[in-house]
């Protein structure tokens, strides 16, 4: 029996935009007024599958979405006239917060919430006239398995179907990508910076969907906002510009400023020399910490090298792959971006001067070809930073009516799939 928390504060759901079918396809509201203006209330069985292999992720946000938006209003007119009063009133409480009108938004508050007293007195909650079985997010799916089920009356919740299907959409294409990453990294960390690459709108599902893949890191606090965990960060090519083009100053001011909770990660490309300007940091956290000369391979490093405050936890090379880094030795395409060669030649060197347990991330084009590449070569990464690839790939999901009123009716090539893997949803 899936019991998770399907709570709808959790995932933020807009829960009277969804009820008035703001964000529903018309043919599906309007599937839902022809059913209700001709009195019809047939059984169907819905059937939800992805259209390829698919990590599925995306479950318990439909499933919220059902479980506040399985019903009707008992007077549509009345119900229609609200909402278009609430979207109103929305834009005008936005308008008073971006003007700072206390006054304004005050009262648009209290409009919208009188609105919304009455638009739920309309209610008719059926979400117990319902049977949802589905998947758990996180779990695998074959092509056109069924990954969720509802059984009921699609009076109550068929002008759904666009925003359940869009939800596990997106949050599964994300998380498929991820899987396969993850799966491509043998075991080491990948983190997830895709956040600049599309909507902010859509970055908590995409962390969501990210973590749930079993991604390490997401690099937004909206990335982490549904799954709890601490965004991260690196110290970013931005604050070494605002320093005059010096990683050294702008690693040493990252440190002296930023909570010791936070891992001290420096990009070091800047200079189109990731093993010089790393050992430029190394040397001056050395002398500052210690007040002497730093003298190479003699110097211990060890007490400047790992977690918090006054130490360093890894570097992260992001060479551009139209470029080379002045320590590779130039051959062809190959030899630019974050190739193997450089990775190789860095570890070779930082184990030569003693900084063996400094950990190096590489991002900048990486996708799971690449990744894969880098662990046959036995590459010795210890992280992957990956971005724009990860949100390239799109899995479609279809939603269909298998059964009707308990005999088989389904569109041809499609029909009653096996469901033994799905579990009845019992809300916590």
């Amino acid at each position: 029996m899936v019991e998770k928390n399907f709570d709808p504060r959790k995932f933020k759901i807009p829960i009277d935009r969804i009820r008035g079918g703001y964000y529903s396809d018309k043919y599906f509201t309007r599937f839902v007024e022809v059913l209700r203006k001709a009195r019809y209330n047939p059984r169907v069985l819905y059937q939800f599958f992805p259209r390829r292999d698919a990590c599925v992720v995306g479950i318990h946000e439909a499933i919220a979405i059902l479980r506040t938006c399985t019903g009707y209003y008992r007077d549509i007119d009345k119900s229609e006239r609200l909402f278009s009063k609430i979207l109103d009133v929305e834009y005008a409480l936005q308008s008073a917060i971006y003007d700072m009108d206390r006054e304004k938004m005050d009262q648009a508050f209290r409009d919208k919430w009188d609105i919304r007293e009455q638009l739920n007195a309309l209610w008719v909650d059926k979400w117990n006239e319902i049977e949802v079985r589905a998947l758990s997010d996180g779990e695998m799916a074959k092509d056109r398995e069924a990954i969720m089920t509802i059984e009921g009356d699609p009076n109550f919740f068929g002008y759904l179907e666009t925003v359940l299907l869009g939800v596990i959409a997106r949050a599964s294409s994300t998380a498929t990508a991820v899987k396969k990453v993850v799966q491509a990294a043998n075991g080491k960390p990948i983190l997830f910076f895709s956040a600049r690459f599309d909507h902010h709108w859509v970055q908590a599902t995409d962390g969501y969907a990210a973590l749930k893949a079993g991604a390490n890191g997401v690099s937004t606090d909206a990335n982490a906002d549904y799954w709890g965990a601490e965004s991260l960060g690196t110290i970013p090519h931005a604050l070494i510009a605002a320093m005059g083009g010096d990683t050294v100053k702008a690693s040493e001011e990252f440190d002296k400023h930023i909570s010791g909770t936070v891992n001290r990660i420096a990009l070091v490309d800047w200079d189109n020399d990731v093993i010089g300007t790393t050992k430029a940091i190394l040397k001056d956290m050395y002398e500052k910490k210690y007040k002497k000369r730093y003298i190479e391979c003699e110097s211990v490093l060890s007490d400047i090298i790992g977690t918090g405050k006054g130490k360093m936890y890894a570097v992260r090379f992001d060479t551009s792959g139209s470029l080379r880094d002045k320590s590779v030795i130039p051959q062809d395409s190959n030899s630019l971006g974050v190739c193997p060669e450089l990775v190789w030649r860095a570890r070779r060197e930082f184990d030569r001067i003693g900084a063996d347990n400094l950990k190096i991330v590489v991002s900048g084009g990486f996708n799971t070809e690449r990744i894969e590449l880098f662990e046959r070569l036995e590459v010795p990464v210890d992280i992957y930073g990956v971005g724009s690839s990860l949100l390239k790939q799109k899995i479609d999901f279809t939603g269909d009516i298998v059964m009707l009123n308990g005999k088989e009716c389904a569109k041809y090539g499609r029909g009653v799939v096996d469901h033994s893997r799905l579990e009845k949803v019992e809300m916590n």
